[in-house]
Order: structure tokens, then C-alpha cells, then sequence
């Protein structure tokens, strides 16, 4: 019987720094992660990422962006999501300004998604920020998630 791969959430930087040249190193690490690493796991995006794929102002970069991710998984941002990710902004992990970064855990954590990988150091992969929503979570009866930058996995 063949091991069940984990979920990965993977937040809009992920795929968008695959195509960024202008760091260069982030986008070589972003590579070898798409390459070598993302196989061994379930690639998850939301209706969120989709969005802001659609956002991006550049035609040909959004399209390439588009390919990356068209086979992955598709989780919606429900009531549920938004709840919670109102709950991280009320405990003040996340300002107000920033409540995108709480969408994107939220959808994760109530979809049971184990790991989020993200290249944003400033609000999200830091050890404060991944206790207190992993504190949030338990105390909402949902289970922990481990957010990471791409290389951790």
C-alpha cells in the first residue's frame, strides 16, 4: 500500500517567486523545492490564491503563474475560514492591513492542510506568529499547522 502524501498549502509567493528573477537565489531555492521537494506532497492552493494570481498586472507573468498551479488542488474560503481568520486578527497576530496573511492560514489550518509553505518572513514564517495561531487553533478545536519557507520542506 502506498504512503498517503502530506498537504502543502503553498501561499502566492511560492509560485510567484518561481518566476522572479529579480532574487535570484529565492528563485533558484523556489526551483529546486518545485522540483524535488513538491512531489513528495499534495500541492494545495485557495480560491484566495487564484485571486491574487488573477491580480497580478503582468499578462504574460500571470499566465505563467496560472500554468504552475493548474493541476493543484483548489480549497475554498468559507465562512469557517473567515471566521477563524478573524479570530487570528482579533489576537492581534495579524493587523488589520495584513488580514490577506490570516485568509490564507485560516483556509489552510480548517481544510486539516499539515503544512503551509510561504517566502513571507514579515508576518508569517516566524516561531511567534506560527505558536500563537497554532494557540488560536487549539483553542478552536483545530489541529496545529507548521509554516515554513519552501526549503524546510
Amino acid at each position: 500500500m502506498a504512503a498517503v502524501k502530506p498537504r502543502v498549502y503553498l501561499d502566492t509567493t511560492v509560485p510567484s517567486a518561481y518566476l522572479d528573477a529579480r532574487s535570484p537565489d529565492r528563485q533558484r531555492l523556489t526551483a529546486h523545492f518545485w522540483n524535488f521537494r513538491l512531489p513528495e506532497f499534495v500541492p494545495m492552493i485557495s480560491t484566495i490564491v487564484l485571486s491574487e494570481i488573477r491580480d497580478t498586472p503582468d499578462i504574460d507573468k500571470r499566465g505563467k503563474i496560472e500554468k504552475l498551479v493548474e493541476e493543484f488542488d483548489v480549497v475554498e474560503f468559507d465562512v469557517r475560514a473567515d471566521d477563524l481568520a478573524q479570530r487570528y486578527v482579533q489576537n492581534g497576530i495579524f493587523p488589520d492591513k495584513y488580514e490577506s496573511d490570516a485568509r490564507h492560514v485560516a483556509v489552510a489550518v480548517v481544510n486539516g492542510i499539515a503544512y503551509f509553505a510561504s517566502w513571507n518572513f514579515r508576518h508569517l514564517v516566524k516561531v511567534k506568529t506560527r505558536r500563537e495561531i497554532n494557540s488560536v487553533n487549539a483553542l478552536q478545536g483545530y489541529g496545529p499547522i507548521e509554516i515554513v519557507a519552501p526549503p524546510e520542506l
